[in-house]
């Protein structure tokens, strides 16, 4: 079986450039198809041109990974300076000239995340649970669950703006932690996601912007209903709570 290899340097982090593979809209451009959300996960079938579909298997930072009948992808994502070196690897018969048109769209979809403005969103972790608040607005979110955050101020960090919103949004005080999951790319800008934990001595999260709040286990995360953006980061808050 045939296999087809290129590597592309893009000017932007490996965090960005895994949610541009990952973006539906960059996919279709180049293989056609209708995924069934903004975001590739883990599970999603979607279209390669004509040639069939293939089932969406790991999805991180690190890359990518789909397989079909016949026809087999993987991603790899590695920091290179100040950008990302890009490694496809496509087996099956699969136009060359694919990769090169699906690199440039990745490219562009990075770049334009890149450049954009950047929304937190905060996994605040206690006890083994991740806290989700329920959305009361606008009409189309409202009961709907997510993690809580919002936009990055001019002058702020990313680890700032997590501090303030958990303090605005739950009258609390947390410590930010690491980054998990990709980019992704939303209508308001860039979604980054931020762990976090409640800092010594702080209250206890309280719903001051939400309709509620709830804690959830890893073995329930899959089953919350949440807003489209997080439901793209279910496994790696599974992966999160261990």
């Amino acid at each position: 079986m045939p296999v087809v290899r290129l590597e592309t340097l893009i000017a932007a982090p490996p965090r960005t450039v895994a949610g541009a593979v990952r973006d539906a809209t960059a996919w279709a451009a180049v293989f056609g198809g209708v995924a069934p959300a903004p975001w590739l996960a883990a599970g999603d079938r979607v279209a390669v041109g004509g040639m069939g579909e293939v089932l969406v298997g790991r999805v991180s930072e690190h890359g990518m990974t789909a397989a079909g009948p016949g026809i087999g992808l993987a991603v790899v994502l590695t920091p290179d300076g100040a950008g990302t070196r890009m490694r496809d690897e496509v087996t099956g018969d699969v136009p060359e000239h694919l990769l090169a048109v699906r690199a440039a769209a990745v490219a562009q979809a990075a770049g334009a995340m890149a450049a954009a403005q950047v929304v937190v969103a905060t996994a605040l972790v206690h006890d083994g649970r991740v806290l989700a608040a329920r959305r009361t607005r606008p009409p189309a979110l409202a009961g709907l669950w997510e993690l809580p955050g919002g936009r990055v101020e001019a002058g702020e960090s990313e680890a700032e703006a997590v501090v303030r919103e958990c303090r605005e949004e739950l009258g609390t005080a947390v410590v930010v932690g690491e980054r998990i999951a990709t980019d992704l790319r939303i209508d308001a800008g860039v979604l980054r996601v931020h762990t976090a934990r409640l800092a010594d001595g702080a209250p206890q999260p309280r719903a001051l912007e939400h309709a509620g709040l709830r804690w959830v286990a890893a073995g329930e995360v899959a089953a919350v209903d949440w807003v489209g953006a997080d439901r793209a980061v279910v496994a790696d808050l599974v992966a999160l709570l261990g």
